[in-house]
């Protein structure tokens, strides 16, 4: 039968179209260590242009949950792949590594050739953003398997590091400094909780523009995951930074103590930065206790980030002249609780 496999529901012409439509987004991301162009069977990169001595690769894999929904609700697809991105390179700087290279999988009920390529631009974006090359991919048209119109993401980043320069957090001591850095919003997490909340239990259309937003609740649930590669990596060259935390699932209580040494605890000051106005219209409309909130999103921290003290001042004025938002928000305790590694006071 003539297109047998089209009219089972796979267009390998409409995929090599959109393949060809994009080559131009991904060859931008390109940096010195790509060896090869698209449409090879694997992805080349050679790290010699690496000035590292003895270097350790790290690697990381993540999507961008359910946060896909809103995405295909409001009908715009151009910033979900920086949230991809974001969600990769943010988990691989925690250990001190510079993003290389970064692969995506894409998976859908059927190709839809606009929608593609505004993914893609958005996943060459945030590779742009983290200074890392798009070195390959998988776009899968899976006809019966999703729902129309629904896709799937996944990424998968590697990044290099010296193995001297390794963060571990295993050199964080009582008195150390907790600094956090400003996100744009809800970030990559806890949208089940925000779906349920905020669309089915309190009915608010994404159009409508509820609480003290600034935008409709579908843009403000779109703000893209900010990366924040290129500061920290600034910041790591001048400065000790003894622990790096990506404030994504699990919030404050599941994630700091995954760098904190034995018998230290973590004490959160909450009233140490601005909140946004998003993770107040939530625990308003879901009447969510302090602790559910801080266990689910970031709350308007994205990132920490664990220093000495004495060089708390010097780090901040830094991180403002690299454009960040920075804030001091706590600091490291001595203690020997195992069920409560973060006290947020």
């Amino acid at each position: 039968m003539k297109d047998a496999y089209k009219k089972s529901g796979v267009d390998i012409d409409l995929a090599n179209s959109i393949i060809n439509n994009v080559k131009p987004m991904i060859h931008s991301t390109h940096i010195p260590g790509v060896m090869n162009d698209i449409g090879s069977f694997a992805g080349l990169f050679s790290i010699s242009q690496e000035k590292i001595k003895d270097p350790v690769l790290v690697s990381g894999t993540d999507g961008v949950g359910t946060k896909l929904m809103i995405a295909n609700l409001m009908e715009k697809h151009d910033t979900i792949g920086i949230d991809l991105v974001a969600m990769c390179v943010n988990d691989i700087l925690t250990c001190g590594a510079k993003p290389i290279f970064f692969l995506d999988y894409l998976a859908t009920g059927k190709l839809e050739k606009g929608k593609m390529v505004a993914i893609i631009k958005g996943i060459t974006d945030g590779c742009k953003e983290a200074g890392c090359a798009l070195l390959g991919g998988e776009t899968a048209e899976m006809p019966g398997f999703y729902p129309e119109g629904e896709y799937d993401l996944s990424g998968f980043s590697v990044g290099i590091v010296e193995r001297d320069k390794i963060i571990s957090g295993k050199n964080i001591k009582p008195e150390d400094v907790i600094l956090g850095l400003a996100s744009s919003g809800l970030h990559s997490n806890g949208f089940s909780l925000v779906r349920k909340v905020l669309l089915k239990e309190e009915g608010i259309q994404l159009r409508e523009t509820p609480g003290d937003l600034k935008v409709s609740l579908g843009e403000e649930l779109l703000r893209p995951t900010k990366i924040y590669v290129k500061s920290i990596l600034s910041i790591i060259e001048k400065f000790s930074v003894k622990g790096i935390v990506h404030i994504t699932g699990g919030g404050f209580y599941d994630n700091i103590p995954r760098i904190l040494p034995d018998n230290t605890i973590a004490e959160i000051y909450i009233d140490s930065w601005q909140k946004l106005p998003i993770f107040q219209l939530l625990q308003n409309k879901g009447k969510l206790t302090d602790k559910e909130m801080y266990r689910t999103f970031n709350m308007g921290i994205g990132l920490i980030i664990i220093v000495p003290p004495e060089q708390k001042e010097s780090i901040i004025q830094e991180l403002e002249n690299l454009g960040e938002i920075p804030y001091f928000i706590g600091k490291v305790s001595a203690g020997d609780s195992t069920d409560n590694r973060v006290n947020i006071i």
